[in-house]
């Protein structure tokens, strides 16, 4: 709102234009500076400004330039326009170019001397690559957890137990369910009915339940035992490699469904003892004229 502060600030932005203009007039290409040129006085620059022209003056000079570089920058230029009049100058001789190179003779030529094939190239002396060779990644650290047995919500978490034979888990209702997950060389028991148990990613692990209303699900793991005390209808086998099940006289009528897993085993009670029951790995399907019939590859015994 105050003319002082705008015509301040007009005359500010003019300095910069009027400057832009000295510079594309003046130093269209950056500035130069010339070793072997007069050095300029005060009366020379009255002189130049006295004796112009009726044209206006002049802008004002720019601002002092910076201290000059390190490196001599005429001196490398001038190397270089020196080596490349050489070049060019050599390049010009037209045929008088051939006049430097040396003559071969015929006992030098490999094409006329077999021995000089023979012989080969030069060996030259091995050099370091400075290729870097590919190296494997490096594994990361296996990073330890804390075990876990507790009660979250209506979930028993099982986590992490390793060389735990002793595992039990009581008070259950039937709304809970369990889920164990990376358990390896460990027992767990689980005492009363519950909803469905999962078991994730575990190793030598074996697990003992009385009643399971849902489904029992192994996912993922490796040398899996199980023992059913009581009843269970469904158990799942999926990517599991080595799974023995235990089944009581409760549960004969239990539904095993298996996909991608081998080295199942059911284990029957008979006479006081268990008989072992291998469940097919291979398939053969066949169409019967109205739809695909699918049976074990394998005998059964």
């Amino acid at each position: 709102s105050d003319t002082r502060h705008v015509d301040w600030v007009k005359s500010y932005l003019n300095i910069w234009s009027e400057l832009q203009a000295y510079i594309k007039e003046h130093h269209t290409t950056g500035l130069t500076w010339s070793k072997t040129g007069p050095v300029a006085s005060a009366t020379s620059m009255r002189s130049v400004l006295t004796s112009g022209s009726c044209l206006s003056p002049p802008p004002p000079p720019p601002p002092p330039p910076g201290p000059p570089p390190i490196f001599d920058t005429e001196t490398a230029k001038d190397e270089g326009t020196a080596s490349r009049s050489a070049l060019f100058a050599q390049l010009n001789q037209g045929e008088a170019i051939t006049k430097g190179l040396r003559h071969v003779s015929d006992d030098q030529k490999t094409h006329k001397n077999p021995s000089l094939r023979a012989q080969g190239p030069p060996v030259r002396s091995p050099t370091k690559s400075h290729t870097p060779n590919p190296t494997s990644p490096k594994n990361s650290p296996q990073q330890n957890h804390a075990p876990v047995l507790e009660l979250e919500g209506k979930k028993w978490r099982v986590e992490y137990q390793e060389d735990k034979n002793d595992l039990v888990i009581n008070n259950t209702e039937l709304k809970q369910v369990a889920y164990i997950f990376k358990c390896n060389k460990s027992t767990l028991q689980i005492k009363g009915k519950i909803n469905s148990i999962t078991i994730d990613n575990c190793k030598k692990f074996g697990l003992v339940f009385d009643n399971v209303v849902g489904i029992v699900e192994v996912i993922n793991s490796r040398d899996i035992q199980i023992q059913v005390m009581g009843k269970v209808p469904t158990i799942s086998i999926n990517k599991t490699e080595g799974c023995h099940i235990y089944l009581s006289e409760e549960s004969l009528d239990c539904e095993i469904v298996s996909a991608k897993s081998s080295e199942m085993n059911i284990l029957i009670p008979q006479d006081g003892d268990y008989k072992e029951f291998p469940v097919p790995e291979q398939f053969k399907t066949a169409w019967d004229g109205s739809k695909l019939v699918t049976e074990p590859a394998e005998i059964v015994g």
